[in-house]
């Protein structure tokens, strides 16, 4: 009562305008209170547009509260947003319509669910080519209508001289983004390691047989078969993929069908 006589007291008695009042400070209460709180939690969520795909974390205090409706479709406002403008700070700019903006609906998400929500990572992939496919995964989505889950992952494919339909290839898509998701690869392909990070693998597969007695040209013969499980292990190109029948190499599978793998990005909350 309080609150509701001092927003009219702000307004001069224009209800429509305490309203507002009361929203308005509600929502800087509810961040002030809740600022600073640890934000471990979340969702990701994707996004298309016909040459764009986004993916996002928004990050929250609990589970219980990752799993509400409300911001599950948070979750999707943001990664809409993120397709505008995939900057963290610039996604709260994106209008939603004329009069609001992603922050207007972030801060009435902080209001009504009473935790530390934020934007933890926000980014997106554009169509190279106008032969590019897009597709994407969502792994432990909390309803079947909104497009966050625990994880997820989006694809870029790019049809060099495939056969197949557009739908065909976003099934293809989508297996590779679940095998994504299961296999966390790090890297697109070994071009994409960094120097130092392969040279620091190499000094530290020699150290560990530094003691083998073995000739320096057939160390370095071990080392190149060790790097190939190497790549394996974080390179996406290099791995078997789990959801295709006899688990063949990602490159061989897509080069098979007359596709290129041009680009992918994950997330996880971990």
């Amino acid at each position: 009562m309080m609150e509701c006589k001092k927003a009219l007291g702000e307004v001069d008695n224009d209800y429509e305008k305490a309203t507002e009042w009361l929203r308005k400070n509600g929502q800087s209460k509810a961040a002030s209170k809740v600022a600073g709180r640890e934000a471990s939690e979340g969702m990701v969520g994707i996004a298309f547009s016909s040459n764009e795909a986004s993916i996002v974390r928004v990050s929250s205090e609990t589970d219980f509260a990752s799993r509400s409706s409300d911001f599950t479709k948070l979750v999707g406002v943001v990664a809409d947003g993120a397709l505008v403008n995939d900057s963290v700070d610039g996604i709260f700019d994106v209008k939603i319509n004329d009069e609001k903006t992603i922050k207007d609906v972030f801060d009435d998400a902080i209001l009504s669910i009473r935790e530390n929500l934020q934007i933890a990572s926000a980014e997106k992939i554009v169509a190279s080519s106008p032969n590019s496919i897009l597709a994407g995964y969502v792994h432990g989505k909390v309803s079947k209508e909104d497009e966050a889950g625990t994880s997820a992952a989006i694809v870029e494919l790019v049809n060099n001289d495939s056969k197949l339909s557009d739908y065909e290839i976003i099934e293809i898509g989508k297996k590779l983004a679940m095998h994504i998701v299961a296999a966390k690869p790090t890297y697109l392909d070994p071009e994409d390691v960094p120097c130092d990070i392969v040279e620091k693998e190499k000094q530290l597969l020699l150290e560990q047989m530094d003691d083998s007695g073995k000739p320096a040209n057939i160390l370095e013969r071990i080392v190149t078969g060790r790097m190939r499980k190497y790549y394996e292990g974080v390179c996406l190109t290099e791995q078997d993929h789990m959801l295709e029948e006899g688990n063949p190499k990602v490159f061989k599978f897509l080069g098979d069908h007359g596709l290129k793998l041009e680009a992918f990005k994950s997330n996880y909350i971990q």
